[in-house]
């Protein structure tokens, strides 16, 4: 072994070893551009020990051959990386009651570890959302749910002095938006009781840009959700840099794939305090 290691994983360091249920660094696959397999393979062997997850964003599996995914999943299981869905569970609301089971069946057979549940593109009501978690769980995998801090104004709870159990007419949509981060806590509350693994935010309106993060909302959910079963999309470096000097290397982000080594360095040995100076553009792998 050499004397020499850049980076080891200790509990009194920045996190322990993978699987980690803290410090995840949820990877986007590339989406936009030819996502290859010597790409993939490029990126685990080189920074494998940084990567906990790896997530097909935008549903881009679905365009995909079930053998290449089939393939993509045994590769990142060979270096201890999950597999998550992205976004994508909403287009089967149409197909049926069935089809959502027979989605988790299907991404369990091609080796998905996670499923991602965009609650605001479901667009179900919560009872509905919390027996998809329970789906998921009954399959053998792990939930994900994605929650924005913006609602449709119909999804706000109307307080009234009706009885217990009394019959509340549904709202009918409307087009207006509302902030309101005591019903995402309140909701993701609920999925965690159910069975969710994860609580993943969106980045939207909370902290998209570094210059604009909303710090209130953050850390409200943090303090009523746990830093544990939290993960932020991280948008750009400066915002993971935020997230790092806030919150420490035990914070959850999820990020883009041409980001992780950058995260890496502000996640340990004080170096987010000035890692341009170390990787000052992370062009290693040009998708």
């Amino acid at each position: 072994m050499s004397a020499y290691r850049w980076k080891s994983f200790y509990e009194d360091e920045d996190r322990p070893e993978k699987p980690r249920s803290y410090g995840v660094t949820e990877m986007r696959g590339p989406t936009y551009a030819l996502f290859t397999q010597n790409a993939l393979q490029d990126i685990f062997e080189s920074m494998g020990q940084f990567v906990d997850g790896l997530k097909f964003s935008g549903g881009s599996h679905s365009l995909m051959p079930k053998a290449f995914i089939k393939e993509v999943t045994d590769m990142a299981h060979k270096h201890d990386v999950y597999v998550s869905t992205g976004d994508w569970a909403e287009h089967l609301l149409s197909k049926g009651p069935s089809a959502f089971k027979e989605y988790v069946e299907e991404c369990k057979h091609l080796g998905f570890d996670t499923i991602e549940l965009n609650v605001a593109s479901l667009a179900v009501p919560e009872e509905t959302l919390l027996r998809f978690v329970r789906l998921i769980k009954s399959g053998g995998m792990k939930a994900k749910p994605l929650f924005a801090v913006k609602f449709n104004k119909a999804d706000i709870p109307i307080s009234s002095g009706r009885a217990f159990g009394a019959h509340i007419a549904p709202v009918p949509r409307t087009s207006e938006i509302v902030e309101d981060v005591n019903l995402l806590i309140r909701r993701a509350e609920r999925c965690l009781e159910a069975g969710a693994d994860m609580i993943m935010i969106d980045a939207d309106d909370v902290c998209k840009y570094a210059n604009s993060i909303r710090s209130d909302i953050i850390a409200k959910v943090i303090g009523r959700l746990g830093l544990e079963k939290t993960m932020f999309e991280a948008s750009n470096p400066r915002t993971s840099e935020w997230f790092i000097q806030q919150y420490g290397p035990k914070v959850n982000l999820f990020v883009d794939h041409s980001q992780v080594m950058d995260l890496e360095c502000l996640r340990g040995c004080n170096l987010g305090k000035n890692h341009n100076s170390i990787f000052r553009s992370s062009s290693y792998f040009p998708f």
